[in-house]
Formats: structure tokens, sequence, C-alpha cells
């Protein structure tokens, strides 16, 4: 399959710090060859403001044209989300597609989603981004599935009379509402349950996925590409203790996420908010790191999630060039590979859940085998003897102050 042929184009505001400016386009260079599109060159320019109309000057246009004919360019892509104004005059000017950034991202989302949910939540976020977008673009909108940022959940053909977009947008509302309810009432039969649940959180990239399949032994997607898992998995894990937990592995985030996009995955990104625990997943050999560690801050404060404790996870020690120092207590370095380092990383967790959570001591009475049951894989039970003088069965360990238990505990002997 031939690549398509990109130009990336960047703006560079007098307020925006250097170090971000590059960060961004380094980014866009990979969210572009993620989407398959081969860059064949960076154009920026300073300028203290964005241009209204065009996003860049007029002056810089010219030399753009020029390069877009010597290197037959396909596709030109904005650093920055454009306004409907400014795409149409940009194609005007080049004679080629123009998308932004938000647009890229979208289109990403919709080659990786794979569940029938996945797909909808996708395709809503393109459609209420392309909706403003559609007045004077003639041909380059009539349909998806053409291309970079015309690609449509299932490469689904959609006209884009906007009657039909606007009927379309209400269905998928509906048909997400109805999908959201059942993921609600799933998540109440986990909290009536009581089952542990640990969120697997970081920048897209970071080895989450990877981290996921090692920890459950499972086969969700891993790739070294940008937005490899789109659709939440959860597995069942037992933590050294023996106490069961469920872990979810969330799309990853990233900086300037299509605001459509993140109203779109609203209900998924709750599963993040449900966790009792959250795992941050820092790729610790990237050079931008802090800058990921930021971002993903940001989104756990925007879901209301700042207050779930953290883990942070300093991935891929395999690939460090230098000691790191960890920028977040409590945290871990590990690699996803070692199996070492995985045994270390849930010992770490029980370990922080212990600075947490209450002490407990229990006596139990041999007959209360389901009880005993459910304190060994609901707690974290660090020792257990039985009294023969007693004959108890004598428990101490750790559990969460809203747990169940907490009940029973004070009707036990202690």
């Amino acid at each position: 399959m031939t690549k398509e042929k990109v130009i990336i184009i960047a703006v560079k505001q007098q307020e925006q710090p250097l170090e971000q400016f590059n960060s961004s386009l380094e980014e866009l260079v990979s969210l572009t060859d993620t989407a398959g599109g081969v860059v064949k060159q960076v154009m920026t320019q300073n300028r203290n403001h964005i241009h209204p109309a065009f996003y860049i000057g007029t002056g810089k246009i010219q030399e753009i044209k020029r390069e877009i004919e010597a290197h037959e360019i396909d596709l030109v892509i904005s650093n920055d989300e454009l306004s409907p104004g400014q795409l149409r005059n940009l194609e005007g000017h080049f004679n080629v597609r123009v998308i932004d950034r938000s647009q890229l991202i979208l289109d990403i989302f919709a080659s990786r989603a794979k569940t029938k949910e996945g797909k909808l939540q996708v395709e809503l976020a393109q459609l209420e981004y392309n909706l403003p977008r559609l007045r004077g673009r003639g041909i380059q909108l009539s349909r998806l599935g053409g291309g970079i940022g015309t690609r449509g959940p299932g490469e689904t053909k959609l006209e884009t009379d906007q009657r039909y977009i606007r009927q379309r947008i209400h269905d998928i509302k509906r048909r997400l509402t109805l999908a959201d309810k059942q993921r609600h009432l799933y998540r109440q039969r986990r909290k009536r349950n009581d089952v542990f649940q640990i969120a697997i959180v970081g920048y897209t990239n970071a080895g989450k996925s990877t981290l996921f399949n090692q920890l459950t032994d499972s086969a969700s997607l891993q790739e070294d590409k940008l937005f490899a898992t789109l659709d939440p998995l959860t597995r069942q894990i037992r933590l050294p203790s023996g106490m069961n937990a469920l872990v979810t592995d969330t799309v990853g985030f990233i900086q300037d996420l299509p605001t459509t996009l993140i109203a779109a995955f609203q209900s998924t990104l709750e599963e993040v908010t449900e966790a009792d625990f959250i795992l941050h997943v820092i790729d610790g050999s990237h050079p931008n790191m802090e800058q990921h560690q930021d971002t993903v801050h940001l989104h756990l404060k925007k879901l209301g999630a700042e207050q779930i404790p953290v883990l942070t996870v300093y991935n891929k020690k395999d690939k460090f060039t230098e000691d790191l120092i960890p920028m977040a207590q409590p945290a871990i370095i590990i690699s996803a590979y070692e199996s070492e380092d995985l045994k270390n990383l849930l010992l770490k967790i029980e370990a922080v859940l212990k600075q947490i959570w209450e002490p407990f001591t229990i006596a139990l009475e041999p007959d209360q085998g389901s009880l005993l049951n459910r304190i060994l894989h609901e707690t974290i039970v660090v020792e257990k003897q039985f009294n023969e003088q007693s004959n108890e069965y004598i428990l101490s360990g750790y559990m969460r102050e809203d747990s169940p238990l907490n009940r029973i505990k004070g009707d036990t002997k202690t």
C-alpha cells in the first residue's frame, strides 16, 4: 500500500515555549506515521498571532505551495486545530486536502476502534467535528473512506448532507446512552461484589497494553504505535497476598486531545473514575517524559479522578540512557517484559495500599468458611494462623475503610 506524502505546517506563537512546540511537532510526525502517512517536510513559521483567515502568513503559503509541487504532496496537516474558514482557504490555495491535528487523531481512532460501541463513539466525534466544516469543501468531505483524515469506522461511507448528519448524531447518541446504561449496571454489579478495581492510565505509547498483557496473560493489541489500544479491556489478577483485583487497560492520553473525542468517550473514560487505584504508566526513556506526565495529570483532573490513589510506574527501563529520579511518589521503575519487575510491581501495589488502608485482626470460627474466603480474596492478609486453644482462625491484614467487611470486623472477636 502506497503511503500518502505529507507536509506538516505549524505556527509557533511568541508565548509558546520552544521545547513544547518541538515536542508537539515530533508527536504530530508520529501520529502521521501511525495513520499511514510519510512526512516529507515540516514547515514552521513564527508569528505573534495565528492568521485568522489562513492560519499562516500569505508569504509562507507560496513557499508551501512550491514544496507541495516539488514533492507531489497528497496531504497537508496543520499542527493546530483549524477553523472551517481556514480549512477552506488553505485547500483553495494548495489544491490538495488539508486536515488538522484533531482530524488526524480522529482518523487514527477510527482505524483503531474494534467494538461496536467504540466505532459509534468515534463516528459521533467525527460527525460533530466535521458538521461545521462541511460548507464549501466540495468533494473533500462528500464521503468517508478516501485517505488519512477521511476514514470512518469500518470504512463506512457517509453522505455529508447536514440534515442527515444531524439525524445520525441524534441516533448515535441514543444508542450510546443505552450502552452507557448497560456499562453503569455492570459497574454497579462490580461495586456490589466489592471487587477491587485498578485502572492503567498513561500517555499514549507508554507501554500500558504491554504491562496489561504481562500482568493478565492477555492478548490485547500492543504495538509501538500511538493509540494502539482504543477499547478498554478488563481482566482479573491476583495480588501476592491472594487478594483479587480487576485491571482495566484504557486508551492513551495525548496533549490537545480533540474536545469532541473527549466528549464522545466520556462514558468509556468513566472506567478510570470508577477505579479504586490507578497505575500511571510513563515511558521513562522518552525525552518529553515530564510533559507527558503533566498531560495525564491534567486529563485525570478533568475527569475528576485526581483523588484516586496513584502508583507511578516508570516503564521501559531497558531503554534508559541514564539513571532516572522519579518525579512523583509513590513510584517504581520497571520493564514490563521483566518477570521480576512485575512481581515487584504487585508487591509495591500492596505496599502502597497498606499505607492507606486500615489494619485489622479478625477471629473466625471454623464453620465461617465463606467469610474466611471473602477476607482472603478481598483484603490484604499478612498473617493467618489457627489457634487450637480457642478453635479459631486468626487473620491480620489491611482492608479499605469503606469495605463491607469492616462491618463484619466490628462484630467479630479482635
